[in-house]
Order: C-alpha cells, then structure tokens, then sequence
C-alpha cells in the first residue's frame, strides 16, 4: 500500500518503508512510463532478479532526469540512505574504496531505482565473500559493420565450444546490440583466474573461427569481428545486470532467454512493459544454472597450455597496473619501430 505525500509516497517493500519522491516522473520517454512504472517493473521480475544479483555489490548508475538526461556512476552510497540499506567495501583498480550498495532484496533495488538508478552493474561475487567470483560473464562485442545475425552467430559458437567442456552457458540480451553469456562458477576461484578462462576461451574461439571471431584487445586489429571482451571479467569489472531496464526511451531490458529462442530474439522488442509477461509465462531461463554451478579447470588448462606454448597475458585496460607477464600496453600501430642502422 502506498500512502501519499504530496509529491512523495511510501511503499512497503520486503519489510522497509521505501520513499518514493515526484513518482509520475517520466523516465523513458517512447511509452512515457514513469519512475513509480520502474519500480512496479522491478517488483514483477523480483524472484530472478534477485536470484542473480542478490547479496552483490551493485554499482549504480543514476539518471536524475530518466533516460533522456545526464547520468552518472556512483559507488558510494550516498548521504542520507536509509538505515536498513546494506552496504560493502569495494575496491577500484588503483585501490581506492567506497562503501557500495548490495543488493540485499527488493527494497535495495526500489529504493536505488528511486535514486534514478534505472539499471545495475552487479559485481561477480557475493559481499559475503569477496575472495571468489562465482560468474564468468562472456561479452560478445560488436564490432563496426558486425550484425547482430554475426552475434547471433557468435553466441552459438560459444555455446558449442563450452559444450565440449561441459560446462553450462546461459545467454542474455545486453539490452543494446550485443549478447552476454553468463556462466554460474563454484566458490573456488579468484577474479585472475576467472579473468585467465575468459582469455582462453577468446584464443581458442579466435583460432577456429579467425575469420569472424577475435580476442584483439586493440580496435585497430579486430576488423569486422565479434569481439570476445575477456576483460570484461578483469578484477572489479562490472557488466550491465540480467533484467535491468536500459536507459534508452523505449526501456529495453537485458533480457535472459533459453537457448532455443536465439533465431528469434529480438533485443529490441523485450522491454520493460513485456518482460514480465514473458517471465510469468515461461519462467526464469536461468534457474537451471543456479542449480547447477559448474567449473572453470578446462579453460584454466587451455590457458596455462597457451603459456607453455610462448603466449603471454593478453593486455589489461589502461587502469590497471601492470601486471605480471602482460605484452605492452600500446597499441600495435604506436609501438616504436626498430630503425635501421
């Protein structure tokens, strides 16, 4: 029930009194669905929701003026959340920390969506334990004059890859032009070693289909390729979550979806006014992989083989330090050239 404020109302969601202030403020502009439209969606799609993002450290990025307007990331919780909000240390590459939100239940998620958040970044681990990653998120990244039937495409190929090592993928859409697959991991492994699988699955997807798949961290050298994006799983990286609402007008939603829907699904017209009816009637696509988490030890032994074989790392983004065995951090076209004598 919501009790009315004037221009704030208060909801009880999970126990805690969330406020809502200015409620019938349009926040994406197509359909003119509002900021209180938002949180109802959130509420509907709560059970799998939660089921990927809950007890997560969540970077908000907040649009104070709906999808249309400026936005802003923010890590730290701000001043004045309310008391029963749920907070962490988190670090950044460079070591700087912020007290972040975790996603504790559905009134976290409310009352950010409140905040202007419209969608989440989860990180890859649980607050409760920092010290593992229990999800390999693959980036399937669109290069300039790559389709979306090249996703498509693409998404299969790695489907049939992880097959062969039984491990078990998940597919999304991103809510934009990409995919992600997400794979459910044991408590076992840091964030390296997730980050190290990811790499060896690029190479080896990259060696059978050179043509149409690339593991090049540098722009100049992937050409019409799907990118397969393994620093997306660098330390504290954070990818847009499972059914999160996208802060384009028309509120498409990073959508989780089964295997066999891949011909026929259309990104852009999952949003947020039809998903629920697609979960209501068909269920959470990913609750066999929470079920079923699996491992990463095949691509940890491709990518210790790549080694052996002279490979080093491949390159980290700029913010990081260096780390240990990573190739230049330049791109190909600037490195110097050997002068003649």
């Amino acid at each position: 029930m919501a009790d009315d404020h004037g221009d704030t109302i208060t909801q009880e969601i999970a126990g805690h009194a969330v406020s809502i202030s200015n409620p019938d403020k349009v926040f994406f502009s197509k359909r003119g669905e509002t900021k209180l439209d938002l949180i109802d969606y959130y509420m509907a799609v709560a059970e799998p929701l939660m089921a990927t993002m809950g007890g997560r450290p969540t970077l908000m990025q907040r649009f104070p003026d709906g999808a249309s307007g400026k936005s802003f990331f923010q890590k730290r919780v701000p001043k004045g959340a309310p008391e029963w909000l749920q907070t962490t240390i988190v670090s950044t590459p460079n070591g700087t920390t912020s007290n972040a939100m975790v996603a504790a239940d559905i009134a976290h998620v409310a009352w950010a969506a409140q905040m202007g958040c419209l969608g989440f970044h989860p990180w890859p681990y649980r607050a409760a334990d920092p010290d593992h990653t229990d999800e390999l998120r693959i980036d399937l990244d669109p290069s300039p004059g790559v389709d979306f039937a090249d996703i498509r495409w693409a998404a299969r190929t790695v489907k049939d890859l992880l097959n062969e090592l039984a491990i078990g993928a998940f597919p999304k859409t991103t809510g934009s032009r990409g995919l992600h697959i997400f794979v459910r991991l044991h408590s076992r492994w840091d964030s390296y070693q997730v980050r190290a699988a990811a790499v060896a699955l690029a190479r080896e997807l990259e060696r059978r289909h050179p043509e149409r798949l690339t593991a090049a961290w540098w722009k100049e050298e992937r050409g019409r390729r799907v990118f397969i994006d393994y620093n997306q799983n660098a330390p504290h990286k954070t990818v847009f979550g499972a059914w999160s609402v996208r802060a384009r007008v028309g509120a498409q939603v990073s959508t989780p979806f089964r295997w066999d829907e891949l011909d026929t699904i259309d990104p852009e017209a999952l949003t947020m006014n039809i998903v629920p009816d697609k979960l209501r009637d068909e269920g959470d696509p990913w609750a066999e992989m929470y079920a079923n988490p699996t491992t990463i030890e095949p691509l940890l032994e491709m990518y210790e083989r790549d080694l052996a074989d002279g490979l080093m790392d491949a390159p980290w983004p700029p913010v990081y330090p260096k780390q240990p065995n990573e190739p230049p951090r330049v791109a190909p076209s600037r490195a110097a050239q050997p002068t003649e004598d």
